[in-house]
């Protein structure tokens, strides 16, 4: 370990009770420290070809000032890893989970063979930023003169790579992406226009946004249709062959999708992720799967989670059995192929 990241590492262990106090002001505004996601990176000469025919997204042709989502699915279709993804002149960055990463670039790796391609646990060698509202632009006026104007644009100098995610409920939120040292250095700088904040509050934007992330417990258990990865921009039904395409594409031409991914709000704490749902019109089998779900207060969550469209239509949805709690459907933040939630059952 290098002595930046252990400064890094050791700032935030003395700043660990703001953090956790911390929530974002009147307007939004807001920074953390998201140390839960990783990083790798691929170099060499076939790096973008090799990544290009492993995932669902186009990366040959992914420019330099954009971040895209991807799918590394198996080859049943199923997804292994959600990936954030984009360039430098140099490298591929790929952004999971620290919790899957390990076996997700293992796999990877099996498959470079004789491709000059070189995968690398990059997590250490950089600090990453969330940080969302209004005053994001002037907090971060030393190191970027602006702002990606659009979601999924990004600006790379010599401070890192700054990168707009998708907004969440109406706020903006932006990825800053640069070495421990220069993180450290801005830490106290930021406080003085953003409260810092516990990853959580990220995650609840994911979630509030509708981008879905498969973690440890959720892998392999979705086609990516089945939590919108489509919808969100994650599959490209243009590009060429990648494990599980033949599946993805024809769950996506062949009849009308059955399960999508939903918002809802449900008076409980501590969900885990791949806990199942049931529907009162059929109590004895789940009807659906918690994706993500974070901490609303001290007596609720929002989550997002994949369902069978039917269980949306009559009768409520409960947490973990037919006498745990209701969940609360919310409008989804995007624009969905069909309707999927009944006016009605909207709180």
């Amino acid at each position: 370990m290098t002595t930046l990241t252990i400064n890094w590492l050791d700032l935030l262990t003395q700043n660990n009770a703001d953090i956790e106090q911390g929530s974002p002001d009147a307007q939004g505004n807001f920074f953390a420290p998201l140390t839960d996601l990783g990083l790798i990176a691929l170099t060499g000469d076939d790096a973008a070809n090799f990544l290009h025919n492993q995932v669902t997204n186009d990366v040959v042709q992914l420019p330099l000032d954009q971040i895209r989502l991807a799918g590394y699915c198996s080859p049943k279709g199923r997804l292994l890893a959600t990936l954030l993804m984009w360039k430098t002149a140099d490298t591929i960055f790929l952004q999971l989970p620290r919790t899957i990463q390990a076996t997700v670039q293992k796999r990877l790796q099996m498959f470079i063979l004789r491709a000059k391609a070189k995968l690398v646990d990059a997590t250490e060698s950089y600090a990453t930023l969330g940080l969302g509202g209004i005053a994001v632009a002037a907090a971060l006026a030393p190191w970027f003169a602006e702002l990606p104007a659009l979601p999924y644009a990004k600006i790379a100098n010599d401070a890192g790579t700054l990168m707009r995610c998708d907004d969440a409920n109406g706020v903006a939120r932006y990825q800053w992406i640069t070495t421990p040292e220069i993180a450290a250095a801005a830490w106290p700088v930021l406080l003085q226009t953003l409260p810092v904040v516990d990853a959580r509050v990220w995650r609840l934007g994911q979630i509030a946004a509708g981008i879905p992330q498969i973690t440890l417990p959720t892998q392999e258990q979705f086609v990516p249709q089945m939590i919108n990865y489509e919808v969100v921009g994650g599959v490209n039904f243009k590009k060429g062959c990648y494990p599980g395409q033949e599946i993805v594409a024809r769950s996506q031409y062949l009849g009308k999708n059955k399960r999508r991914a939903v918002l809802a709000n449900v008076a409980a704490i501590d969900i885990a992720a791949a806990a199942e749902v049931f529907s009162s019109e059929d109590p004895l089998q789940p009807c659906g799967m918690i994706v993500n779900a974070e901490r609303l207060n001290d007596a609720s969550s929002t989550c997002l989670l994949e369902i069978k469209l039917a269980a949306l239509e009559n009768g409520s949805v409960h947490l973990g059995s037919i006498d745990g709690p209701q969940l609360h459907f919310l409008p989804m933040p995007y624009a969905m192929p069909d309707p999927i939630v009944p006016i009605a059952k909207l709180v």
